[in-house]
């Protein structure tokens, strides 16, 4: 397994930033490990559970109108999981013990998912393929499913009643 060591740096880095966390895990949307820094975990394991995890969390955004998948988060007994997307074909996923800052948690795992997608992505784009020019077929555009248009119900008026003979009363 070839671990990218920009990524590496990136977890390790993360890590520090965030000192609750157990374990970070940079996986391709494919389950392939990019990078990881999870002590007493197997990543490859982890990576499969991951992979399927982010497809089952993709599916439910896009099913429920929520838009494409940013991130999933899972919480346990003794901690949380947090799975963010990292561009177009990365995953990040860290561990972290239930007494984290979640908001921390979240923020910083927002940003290393940003700058781990930036890393990924500038790996992929044309000028790194090594396809020749002349074979070059642009991507076809990306089918987009509109979105259901969301319709609200107005809410009937409250109407109070007022009774000022109102008494309750109670037979034995």
């Amino acid at each position: 397994m070839a671990v990218d060591p920009h990524i590496l740096d990136e977890l390790r880095r993360l890590r520090a930033r965030v000192p609750q966390l157990t374990g970070a895990l940079a996986t391709g949307v494919d389950g392939r490990v990019l990078a990881h820094d999870t002590p007493g975990v197997e990543p490859n394991g982890m990576a499969a559970l991951v992979e399927t995890a982010h497809g089952a969390a993709a599916k439910l955004a896009d099913a429920t109108g929520q838009g494409e998948f940013r991130e999933l988060l899972v919480r346990g007994v003794y901690g949380y999981v947090a799975t963010y997307a990292a561009g177009g074909a990365a995953v990040l996923t860290l561990l972290a013990q239930d007494r984290v800052n979640l908001g921390r948690l979240l923020l910083e795992g927002r940003r290393a998912a940003a700058r781990i997608g930036e890393l990924g992505d500038s790996r992929t784009t044309p000028a790194n393929q090594t396809r020749p020019a002349r074979e070059a077929k642009p991507d076809p555009a990306p089918e987009t499913k509109p979105a259901a248009p969301r319709t609200r119900t107005p809410r009937a008026p409250r109407t109070t009643t007022t009774n000022t003979n109102a008494r309750t009363t109670t037979e034995s």
